[in-house]
């Protein structure tokens, strides 16, 4: 494994260096105006998919980079320490992880090509619903087999970017509850073509910030039986299998954020005089910035012990999700320090900060909320009660 402290490799130099140019052509302005106007990013998208970053997991027997998830992780924090918003790419990265690990030799020739090459857009995310959410055992979505296919009914919610999707890794119910054993049971997989199915109902929600999530509404949809991943009913394994991924991921994210913020506001409050002197003179100013590059990389040196426990083929549950949860602490930390010492302007649009402190917000909940990670701490690694 690499330690944190190692100088970083050339790899990851070059893939910093390849994402610092494809940003410059995608200044603040363009970001501004993305979120002003409700817009999918399908320009940064595209530029992103010549430089085959978004196969960066995928294998190079598959068409891919074949890169570890430390260096997928460099590539979004890099995204968001110049200012941009890795969701509509972040998933395309590793939804795909279920297939690529469970699925069958047939659909990953079919599919990871395609996804590693960004002519296939998998972006959609489909297991929580309205009233389940995190309690994803309690998911009511059925698949039931009915011949060469299998029958979906029901709902989920917060299913971002199923209109710039060609593909959906959707998570339902293939044995009812009282028939398992363990409710975590009777969940199984699917890989959804989504070009031309019919039953599908999208209903976009309008939130805080643009990630053009949905509700999605399954009527009598039917898909094929090989849509299965894996075995049917072992469908949890597989989700919770890549979690740890999209938790590491997610935490990078929200680094590169806490330095765009911490970079943004150490600049302006240098140059910004009242009184006669930089506001950055003052200890009042100085020490909250100060704190939040402290607790943002310390953060960062759990983002690397998660990567490189996950690129081992360790466990790394615990490092992972308390990954997330410092950095996405130290995120919003950071982003309080700006938008406070910015003062009026960092209300302002123009200046950008009160995007990114919506943007950044959002980790503090979603993919997983802060208070879930601390139960699964208190239960699994300090052998506490479970509390939930």
């Amino acid at each position: 494994m690499n330690h944190p402290l190692q100088q970083e490799s050339d790899l990851r130099r070059d893939l910093r260096d390849t994402v610092d140019r494809i940003c410059k052509d995608f200044p603040d302005e363009y970001w501004r105006d993305l979120d002003r106007d409700r817009r999918y990013p399908e320009e940064f998208v595209a530029a992103l998919t010549t430089t085959g970053c978004l196969g960066a997991l995928i294998p190079e027997e598959y068409g891919g980079l074949g890169l570890g998830l430390g260096d997928a992780s460099v590539l979004l924090e890099q995204m968001h320490a110049n200012g941009a918003n890795a969701a509509p790419v972040h998933a395309q990265l590793y939804t795909m992880g279920a297939v690529l690990r469970h699925g069958s030799e047939r659909q990953k020739q079919t599919w990871l090509p395609g996804i590693a090459s960004g002519e296939v857009r998998l972006q959609a995310f489909a297991v929580t619903e309205p009233g389940a959410g995190t309690d994803t055992t309690s998911l009511s979505t059925t698949a039931v087999r009915d011949g060469e296919d299998y029958v979906v009914n029901g709902q989920k919610i917060w299913t971002s970017r199923v209109q710039h999707s060609d593909l959906m890794l959707l998570l339902a119910r293939t044995t009812p509850k009282d028939r398992v054993e363990k409710r975590s049971q009777g969940l199984s997989v699917f890989l959804i073509d989504l070009r031309g199915l019919e039953g599908i109902t999208v209903k976009p929600i309008r939130t805080m910030v643009n990630h053009e999530t949905n509700e999605v509404f399954f009527d009598d949809v039917r898909i094929p039986a090989d849509s299965l991943v894996g075995t049917e009913g072992e469908g949890l394994k597989y989700i919770l299998d890549g979690m740890n991924a999209e938790r590491a991921l997610i935490a990078a994210e929200c680094i590169g954020d806490g330095r765009w913020f911490v970079n943004r506001t150490t600049r302006y409050v240098t140059e910004r005089e009242v009184f006669g002197r930089p506001i950055g003179s003052n200890q009042g100013v100085q020490f909250p910035i100060a704190r939040a590059h402290v607790n943002i990389e310390a953060a960062d040196l759990m983002r690397w012990k998660a990567c490189d426990l996950f690129d081992a083929g360790l466990p790394c549950g615990a490092e992972a999700n308390m990954a997330k949860l410092l950095a996405s602490e130290a995120s919003w930390e950071a982003a309080n320090a700006a938008i406070q010492f910015h003062g009026g302007y960092g209300m302002a649009e123009e200046y950008d900060i009160e995007r990114k402190f919506r943007e950044t917000r959002l980790y503090q909940i979603a993919p997983i909320s802060t208070n879930l990670i601390l139960s699964y701490v208190g239960q699994h690694v300090l052998k506490m009660p479970r509390s939930f």
